[in-house]
Formats: structure tokens, sequence, C-alpha cells
């Protein structure tokens, strides 16, 4: 069983950047693929970012790409997006999510977080 916690949002102005944490715990986070979601007022949960258990890989969606990374610290069980230059297009609640797969991607992941709001004021 694995528990995630996102923090780091917020409010920004457009163009500006804001880091995402994903902390987890419980055993074995370390060899977790983890991805990043975000859903805008009435919209559909999009996929917006993954990473592999070693940090090695990441998958990226398109409207996020060349602006937001995902990083990881095993040591630490915490994963990361680094949003830049945001728009107010990328206001949403963004959640973490965790799977035991070597797969990237959008999904299935069998652990969520409870989300955590960014928003970004033009």
């Amino acid at each position: 069983q694995v528990q995630l916690i996102e923090s780091g949002g917020g409010s920004v102005q457009a163009g500006g950047s804001r880091r995402l944490s994903c902390a987890a715990s419980g055993r074995g986070f370390s060899v977790y693929t983890v991805g990043w979601f975000r859903q805008a007022p009435g919209k559909e949960r999009e996929f917006v970012a993954a990473i592999s258990w070693d940090g090695g890989r990441t998958d990226y969606a398109d409207p996020v790409k060349g602006r937001f990374t995902a990083s990881r610290d095993n040591a630490k069980n915490t994963v990361y997006l680094q949003m830049n230059s945001l728009k107010p297009d990328d206001t949403a609640v963004y959640y973490c999510a965790a799977r035991r797969s070597s797969l990237l991607g959008p999904g299935p992941y069998d652990y969520w977080g409870q989300g955590t709001q960014v928003t970004v004021s033009s």
C-alpha cells in the first residue's frame, strides 16, 4: 500500500513557475512509476507527465512538453513536477499517482493523492 500527498500548489501569474511535490509513504515506492494528472473545472482528468522508477525515463503530454519537468528523489520518497512558463490553461487540480509497472503514460494507476490546486492568472 502506498499513500501519496501532493503539495506546492497555489496561485501564480502567467509566465511564472511552480514546483509540485508528491511525497509517498509505504513500502516499495522506489520501484513505482509515478504519473502526474490534472483536472480543470468542467473538464475530464488528463495525463500530464510520468516518470520511471529510477527517473531515467519520462513522458509528457503535448501541452506541457518543454515547460514541465518530472523528477524524483527516491531517498526522500518524493517525486516533483517543475512547471515553468505557466499559462492560464494550466489552471487545475494536480494529482500524482503511482503504479507497479515499468510503463509510462496515462494509466491505469493504482494509488492516487488528494490533489493540489494550481491557479494561473493572466
